[in-house]
Formats: C-alpha cells, sequence, structure tokens
C-alpha cells in the first residue's frame, strides 16, 4: 500500500472560477494565467478545466510548447517576454504573443529576422518598480515598436502592486492612462485583485489577467473569503491518520516538546509533513479537517508526519481522512488561505510548494453544492 498521502486538483472548480471571473469583467477578455506549473496545479490538469479561456499566460517558452502540445491553438502571452534573443525564434514558430518591458527586448526584435510580425504588449511601470519603461520612456518605446516591420501590433500592459490594499489602483490606473492616452493598441491592466474588487470596466480593460482566483483563493484575503467571492478550491490536499493516542495532562508531543497538553486529550498523527510541501511555520494550531471536523495541528511539523488535535472527534481512528486544505470527501471545505494565514504565508505559497512526492489526483468534481 502506498502512503496515504494525495493532492486532488478539481477541474470543475477551475471551470466554476473561470466563469466566476467572467461574469467580474463581462466586457473583457480573459488570460488564464498558469505559470509555475499553474500554480503548482499542473500545466495539462489546469488546462482541462480553463480551455475555455480566450487566451493563456504564462512565463517560459516551454511551458507554451507544453500548452500546444496539448492542443491549445488560441493565445499565448509570455508575460515576462523573452529571457534571450534565441527565443524570438519560438515565438515565431508557437506563435506567442509577449511582453517588452526593457530596452534589449526591443533591441532584439530589431535584429530578428522574423517569420511573421509578432504582437507584442508593451509593458508601463506604473509605479510597482519591477519591471517595465517608466512613464518619461514610454512612448519612446512605444514609437520604436511600432516602426519595426517585425512587430505587426502593440498593446498595453501594467500590473497593479496593491489592487488589494489600501492604495488600490488610482495612482498607477492614473500613470497608465497618461501614459497610453491617444495610442491605439489592446489595454491588459487587472489581475485578479484589481477583476473582483474594482471590475475591469473602471479599469478600462480589454484584456484581464485572472491568476489566484482561478485557483479558488481569495486574492484580498482576510478582507474577503473564497467563499465571499463565490470561488472554490481548485487543489485539495488530503491524507489519513497513521495512529491515535491518549495523552494525559503535561505530556507533550514531537520534536523539542513545544506542546503540552493542558489536560487529558486525543491526538492524532499524519501521513504529512514538510518534505510533502507542508509548511514547518504551521505547526501548533493551522486549521485542518478530520473526517471533515474542523480542528488543528499541534506541536511542531515534522519531515514526514505532523500531529493534529483529534479530541473533539470521537470517531478518529487510523485511517481517518485527514484534509490539509481544500475539500474533504464529504464536502466540508477548508480554505486555503486560513492555512496559509496560519503559517504566516499566502496561498500561492502553498500551492506551488506541493511537493514532486506527493501523488496527485484529478478530480472531475469538487464537492456538494
Amino acid at each position: 500500500m502506498t502512503r496515504p498521502i494525495t493532492a486532488h486538483i478539481h477541474t470543475g472548480a477551475l471551470r466554476h472560477n473561470l466563469a466566476r471571473m467572467r461574469r467580474a469583467a463581462p466586457d473583457a477578455r480573459l488570460w488564464a494565467v498558469i505559470k509555475a506549473d499553474a500554480y503548482g496545479h499542473g500545466i495539462a490538469r489546469a488546462y482541462e478545466g480553463l480551455r475555455a479561456a480566450d487566451g493563456f499566460a504564462l512565463l517560459e517558452v516551454q511551458e507554451a510548447e507544453r500548452l500546444r502540445a496539448l492542443g491549445w491553438r488560441g493565445p499565448i502571452l509570455l508575460i515576462e517576454g523573452v529571457f534571450d534573443a534565441r527565443e524570438l525564434e519560438a515565438c515565431s514558430r508557437l506563435q506567442l504573443m509577449h511582453a517588452v518591458h526593457c530596452e534589449e527586448q526591443i533591441e532584439w526584435l530589431a535584429a530578428h529576422h522574423a517569420q511573421a510580425p509578432h504582437s507584442v504588449f508593451l509593458k508601463l511601470n506604473s509605479g510597482m518598480n519591477r519591471l517595465g519603461f517608466t512613464p518619461g520612456a514610454y512612448r519612446s518605446a512605444y514609437a520604436r515598436l511600432a516602426a519595426l516591420p517585425q512587430v505587426a501590433s502593440v498593446g498595453h500592459m501594467t500590473h497593479f502592486a496593491d489592487a488589494d490594499g489600501t492604495s488600490g489602483i488610482a495612482a498607477q490606473w492614473s500613470a497608465f492612462q497618461r501614459a497610453t492616452d491617444g495610442l491605439p493598441g489592446e489595454r491588459c491592466v487587472c489581475n485578479s485583485a484589481a477583476t473582483l474588487l474594482h471590475g475591469a470596466g473602471e479599469a478600462g480593460c480589454d484584456w484581464v489577467r485572472a491568476g489566484i482566483a482561478l485557483y479558488g483563493s481569495a486574492p484580498d484575503f482576510p478582507t474577503h473569503s473564497a467563499l465571499d467571492w463565490e470561488l472554490r478550491p481548485a487543489m485539495s490536499l488530503r491524507t489519513q491518520l497513521l495512529s491515535v493516542q491518549q495523552l494525559a495532562a503535561g505530556e507533550a508531543v514531537g520534536y523539542g516538546f513545544t506542546f503540552r497538553a493542558e489536560a487529558p486529550m486525543r491526538i492524532g498523527t499524519t501521513a504529512c509533513g514538510y518534505a510533502d510541501g507542508y509548511p514547518r511555520s504551521a505547526g501548533g494550531g493551522a486549521p485542518v479537517l478530520v473526517d471533515g471536523v474542523r480542528t488543528r495541528t499541534i506541536g511542531r511539523i515534522s519531515m514526514d508526519m505532523l500531529a493534529v488535535d483529534v479530541t473533539d472527534v470521537p470517531q478518529a481512528r487510523m485511517g481517518s481522512e485527514v484534509t490539509l486544505w481544500g475539500a474533504s470527501a464529504g464536502g466540508a471545505v477548508l480554505p486555503i488561505d486560513e492555512v496559509a494565514q496560519a503559517a504566516g504565508t499566502i496561498s500561492y505559497e502553498l500551492m506551488c510548494a506541493v511537493a514532486p512526492r506527493v501523488p496527485v489526483v484529478l478530480d472531475e468534481d469538487l464537492y456538494t453544492e
């Protein structure tokens, strides 16, 4: 028998979340962002749930090749552009759109012998100060790109740094409007947070880039939960209890004796640890579900095991299901955002960190309505 831990990817949830994001941006086309192997869900698995998107946005040519091999013939956008001049040939071969965020990428295009003209999105640094041309340099960069015979069209894009925070999008959106005023080309602006909180119409988007919301996480948690946004978890990490033990008051659990029972209690040991991608920082109080009942981790997370409090789960025994995040087999849901918060991180990191040794199962359905 194999070790009882499995990551379940729910294609029905992906389809549901895609439709939810469409409702938030009814007049815009939607890029489904599948970088980082679809946020840890697997590009091939995510494709089954997201193929109704208008296009896919990703990071690397290799990811684009995998997507084309799956049969996708629609738009693909390299959201950081090419990393080397030689990748422009792959953009021609695979018919990829790509971002242009620096002078070097313009120079590579100018020297490229294109099989067919490229469609690009020029990136504005509207205040995040990560990638893109400053507002003062933007129009000059646009003019250079638009004049190249290697370029068929130039769109406009930027990235909001605090769409889910107190700053909002107003200052960056204003900078984007000023920099692109009067210039032809499609606008690609909103991420998940901006789309849900501010709307694509408000931000004047032709395209929105939906990322984390597609996978069932609230982009502005804890202000709103995934349930508030009507999002469903696309990944469930499940394991089982390996043993159940009775502790007397004063007895300790795990490495370092960081937890001691204040009263008699029952604890369960599960087949999951930090080598599976579960964060070590989630020890001592992160929520879990045991047979669908909400409880908590106790003590330190080990490499291959962690302990949970099953005092209030009287039916818990060896083999009982433990849901670390997502949906239990019985339909109870533990939002990944809550686990991430307990671990002092964000849902993105948990999704991307599931270890290769964890078997993955593709589930069509998710949980009962």
